[in-house]
């Protein structure tokens, strides 16, 4: 009985310790809607009134984001609409100098030929109307304007640049703003191949920037009636200027000119002596310079800062750095942006986020040190079922170490799950740290999201953005199938569930992933991803003429036989015959950088070997979906075709306009004929 009782006892024990030191299982957490995490915010792009006497914002209006202003201490609620476009989101804005004026553009359609429009936020819409007159101030079709510099010597003129007279190259015009008088300052030409040009804080034009028909740039001095050069950078080097500093004497010049340079770093020039001096890189010699935040009143610099695998600040004035402080106290979490100001510098708009949680924005009274809510964008999202966004790194084919963010699915073991590679745009771009609404949506579908900056992105030095050249599909290719290769290593990646998805550059990525590592790869999605890299080069807009050589420098030559047979073997629609995955295409039919033929082609090969692929095209839209209905039904098709082939979940319900539009865009592959891009000039 003794020896029983004991057993009994044992076991008892057992059975409590296990319970107490037993884990509580972690549930998946419910669906969140597509909805929340694409539809058009509630409230977004938040700026102060240069006098601060009003905040203006974007939120819908009919449908479609629209310009929204009110004033600083009414409720939002009390806020009126300045803009009523109903098929294009309005998402840049700015103020005139002098307040007068909201000034925004738009283009028809995707098409990038963008027109600047204004509108007075204090008047009052005429009968019938439910908005002020917006007023086209360029009124120019084909045309694609650029914004040069916004005087605070003459608040009623900005300077613009406008390639009316030749498509490839923008003339430098001064545009007033109260009747939209343009006055052409200097002319552009093929001669001349102008990109940019700089004003000092008097409002002078000081510089220039040229790119050369060998892929090589220039600084020039703008002296009276000649442009002298000043500073010249390689094909495979890049510089330039930020600011003048607050004598106007010289100029703060980003830059990473030099054999033994390799981190862009930031210095200052004189452009009559071109004298350098250094003024700082990277303290931890990891990664270029990144932001370079000025003070308008002091013409000072505030701080620098630096993105390795988080944004890294250094201060330079310690009033701000001690408001900074402060902040961060409130917000202890959260990545501090500034992203608006008064022209007295006393109030700041600020955006708070973090990795898992789309963040808020708050204004804060410098004199009174008073830090106050405002509006968070996206204020449904559910964050406490968002997931965590981590940074790793891992080697390639031959050793180079890659760095990358990893989503995983909360409530998931992080073992043997289905991985979306999700590679980024550009390809000369980088992902980041913080809020992600594609890393969110797909691991709340049950995805672990591998992010990777692949060689070519960039950020992380000359000889890293190099290391891509000439490397599409092939060394760049490498280090997404790396990165795939170390997370099952790792065990957290299922070897049979693993897709690829990506827009530009990233749904190359994609078509690439699966033409020449079929293997790998059971699904894609690519979005507006170009086929065939021949036509892609032989079609860029005209107004891209300055990169023409640098595209032939780092992707490859079409112009000689050494360069079009790498190309030709880079371009997955060669190697259309290799595909095992079925591939989901999206395209914009308005698309400027990657025409419609690129996915018109690839659909073609496909359907031509009775190989299934899905294809949508939206008729209104171009490089990317901005129309929230578009966007819901590509992400709604989306993520129902991923389901079905990697295994996770997906919200099968959406909204009567979406199922509608989801409809009209998607095509009947049979029906698909090839038109040519225009080879442009």
């Amino acid at each position: 009985m003794k020896n029983l009782r004991f057993i009994c006892l044992f076991f008892i024990g057992v059975l409590l310790f296990a319970c107490q030191t037993e884990k509580p299982k972690v549930l998946q957490p419910p669906l969140i809607d597509r909805q929340l995490l694409f539809d058009s915010p509630e409230i977004a792009g938040g700026q102060l009134s240069p006098d601060g006497k009003f905040i203006s914002f974007v939120k819908p209006f009919k449908g479609t984001l629209n310009i929204w202003v009110k004033k600083l201490n009414e409720d939002f609620a009390a806020a009126k609409p300045l803009t009523c476009d109903t098929l294009r989101p309005i998402r840049e804005y700015f103020w005139s100098r002098d307040g007068k004026y909201i000034l925004y553009s738009q283009d028809k359609g995707g098409d990038e030929n963008f027109n600047i429009y204004a509108v007075d936020p204090l008047e009052t819409p005429v009968q019938g109307k439910d908005v002020p007159v917006n007023r086209d101030l360029t009124k120019l079709k084909g045309v694609r304007v650029l914004i040069y510099a916004v005087p605070k010597a003459d608040p009623d003129a900005i300077y613009i640049g406008l390639n009316d007279r030749d498509a490839a190259w923008h003339d430098l015009y001064k545009l007033k703003l109260s009747t939209g008088e343009r006055t052409l300052i200097r002319q552009n030409s093929a001669t001349d191949r102008i990109t940019g040009w700089v004003f000092d804080w008097d409002d002078q034009l000081r510089l220039a920037t040229r790119s050369n028909a060998d892929g090589s740039n220039d600084i020039l001095r703008v002296d009276n009636k000649e442009l002298v050069k000043i500073y010249s950078t390689t094909v495979f080097e890049d510089a330039f200027p930020i600011a003048f500093n607050k004598d106007n004497k010289r100029f703060y010049l980003n830059t990473n000119k030099g054999d033994s340079i390799n981190l862009t770093r930031l210095v200052l020039l004189d452009p009559v002596t071109m004298k350098e001096e250094l003024v700082e890189s990277d303290p931890l010699k990891k990664v270029d310079i990144g932001n370079v935040f000025f003070s308008e009143l002091t013409k000072e610099i505030v701080f620098t800062a630096y993105e390795d695998d988080r944004n890294v600040i250094y201060w330079k004035n310690k009033s701000f750095e001690d408001d900074y402080n402060l902040i961060k106290k409130e917000l202890p979490n959260e990545d501090i942006y500034f992203t608006s100001n008064t022209t007295d510098e006393n109030y700041w708009l600020l955006s708070a986020s973090a990795d898992n949680d789309p963040g808020s924005v708050y204004l804060f009274d410098r004199q009174n040190k008073k830090l106050s809510f405002q509006y968070r964008p996206r204020p449904n999202i559910p964050v406490k079922d968002l997931a965590e966004m981590k940074a790793i790194r891992y080697k390639s084919s031959d050793g180079l170490e890659i760095a990358a963010y990893l989503t995983m699915p909360k409530g998931l073991e992080p073992k043997n799950l289905p991985l979306i590679v999700f590679p980024h745009g550009g390809p000369w771009a980088r992902d980041s740290w913080g809020y992600n609404s594609y890393a969110q949506f797909l691991a709340n579908r049950g995805y672990a999201v591998l992010a990777p900056n692949f060689r070519s992105s960039t950020g992380y030095g000359k000889k890293f953005l190099n290391a891509g050249n000439n490397q599409w599909g092939e060394k760049m290719q490498d280090d997404l199938t790396w990165g795939v290769k170390y997370l099952i290593g790792e065990g957290i990646a299922n070897a049979s569930k693993i897709g690829i998805m990506g827009g530009s550059y990233g749904g190359y990525a994609t078509l690439a992933g699966v033409a020449f590592t079929p293997d790998v790869y059971a699904c894609g999605v690519s979005i507006v991803g170009p086929s065939n890299l021949i036509t892609l080069l032989n079609s860029i807009p005209p107004y891209w003429e300055s990169g023409r050589k640098i595209f032939h420098v780092r992707m490859g030559d079409p112009t000689n036989p050494e360069g079009k047979a790498q190309l030709e073997r880079q371009s997955p629609l060669n190697s259309a015959n290799k595909i095992k995955a079925p591939l989901l295409v999206v395209q914009g039919a308005n698309d400027p950088r990657v025409n419609k033929a690129e996915s018109d082609q690839i659909v073609i090969a496909l359907r031509d070997r009775g190989f299934p692929v899905e294809y949508i095209v939206a008729p209104d839209e171009g490089h990317g979906f901005a129309r929230p209905v578009n966007n819901m039904a590509m992400l709604a098709s989306a993520e129902k075709f991923l389901a079905k082939y990697l295994g996770g979940r997906f919200q099968e319900t959406m909204k009567p306009d979406v199922a509608k539009r989801l409809g009209e865009i998607t095509v009947d592959v049979k029906s698909v004929k090839l038109v040519p891009a225009v080879k442009k000039p």
